[in-house]
């Protein structure tokens, strides 16, 4: 078995990851940073890069070349039901340098943060090297056990960062308890190619359900919402119902669903889950990201939430780690202390005040959303809506 050690390991290549290892590698801090897939080529991968993330790379002196990698902007989100569209959120109106989302693949987004990473000599990114658990001396965590095409390996580390989603291993492997949360929809996700110069509303509402569109170039990738645990009644009523619906929001789509989706394995489920850890870490273990707190879809923000907190850890416990301490309860703890009040507010959000967005039964067109209604009645609240969504309630900042 072969052995690594490093004063930080961060478990898993996601936003919140590989952030976390830049930042840290960048303040000289020894990372070794482990994904277990061999490439960042997800389909299931948000798009969305917020204002919040774009001043990050800004601060970071990257943004002239980052913003080099092929994207859209969106300045406003457009709500379209059958009762008329209605701007939800407005990012011209917030301050900064971005007002904007910028619409990017999240391959590219993180193949950028890995070269800018590699690039450092305290940075390590070990590939199809896949966290199986974690190392134990006592009730403190050491490290962690991959599985690699080359055996397995064990990196030991003073800290160990868990950035490995909704799903994680290192979370599940020391009992961490989570609070769940309902869920107001799930996700059936394809992809149709794109005309040139064709444009569409970000988001349409009808009969029962919801449909997404995003840019990605060359094709749209799209999200059909549906109500959670609907997929059953979705399949009985067949491949023709979802074309139908699809088309009914843009009618160029019909003949390319009947050319491009002609079975289920073109379609794929995301089942939602918004979640978070009543406590977010163990001695000499932090989880930050989804592995901390599982978002819903809604308004892209779970991958600019997981910027945020990749950016507080490495700003608060950097100094720690770079003068050779292990942080410890008290300072992982601040951690979790500084990011629960902008998780909770999105969260509750999330599930509550945006619950009426998205279908309650396959019969029912959400003709106007209450938040879509009350933005429309007071527009001056478009800018406060782009500024939750687009900044948060308690952005980051590199040092």
């Amino acid at each position: 078995m072969q052995t690594l050690t490093s004063r930080c390991v961060v478990v898993g290549g996601g936003p919140a990851g590989m952030m976390a290892g830049l930042l840290l590698a960048r303040q000289g801090v020894d990372v070794v940073v482990l994904e277990k897939h061999g490439d960042f080529l997800r389909d299931f991968r948000g798009d969305t890069v917020h204002p919040s993330t774009l001043r990050i790379i800004e601060e970071l002196g990257m943004i002239d070349e980052f913003l080099q990698i092929p994207h859209s902007k969106v300045s406003t989100i457009t709500v379209q039901t059958p009762a008329g569209p209605t701007v939800f959120a407005d990012f011209a109106k917030i301050r900064g340098t971005h007002p904007y989302i910028a619409f990017m693949p999240q391959w590219d987004v993180l193949d950028f943060l890995a070269r800018k990473g590699q690039e450092l000599d305290t940075f390590r990114l070990l590939q199809k090297a896949e966290a199986t658990g974690v190392i134990r001396e006592g009730d403190r965590v050491r490290g962690v056990r991959a599985v690699t095409p080359d055996g397995p390996l064990k990196v030991r580390a003073d800290l160990v960062l868990a950035a490995d989603g909704r799903h994680s291993t290192v979370r599940r492997s020391v009992g961490l308890p989570v609070s769940a949360s309902a869920a107001p929809m799930d996700v059936l996700w394809f992809r149709l190619s794109r005309e040139p110069g064709e444009t569409m509303s970000f988001l349409h509402t009808g009969p029962g359900f919801v449909l997404v569109t995003i840019d990605r170039g060359e094709y749209w990738q799209i999200a059909y919402v549906i109500p959670q645990g609907a997929y059953g009644t979705v399949r009985t009523e067949g491949l023709d119902r979802l074309h139908a619906d699809v088309a009914s929001v843009h009618g160029p789509f019909a003949a390319r669903l009947g050319r491009e989706i002609t079975d289920w394995d073109h379609v794929k489920l995301l089942s939602v889950r918004v979640d978070r850890l009543r406590t977010w870490h163990r001695p000499g273990l932090l989880c930050i990201g989804d592995a901390a707190h599982a978002m819903s879809p809604a308004g892209g923000v779970g991958i600019n939430l997981a910027v945020q907190d990749a950016v507080a850890a490495a700003r608060m416990l950097g100094p720690v780690l770079r003068a050779g301490r292990t942080p410890d309860r008290r300072e992982l703890a601040a951690v979790q202390r500084r990011r629960s009040l902008p998780v909770r507010a999105v969260q509750t959000a999330q599930v509550h005040m945006l619950a009426d967005l998205y279908p309650k039964d396959r019969g029912t067109t959400v003709e106007r959303p209450l938040a879509a209604r009350v933005v429309r009645r007071f527009p001056f609240l478009t800018r406060w809506t782009a500024q939750f969504i687009g900044v948060g309630l308690r952005p980051e900042h590199v040092d």
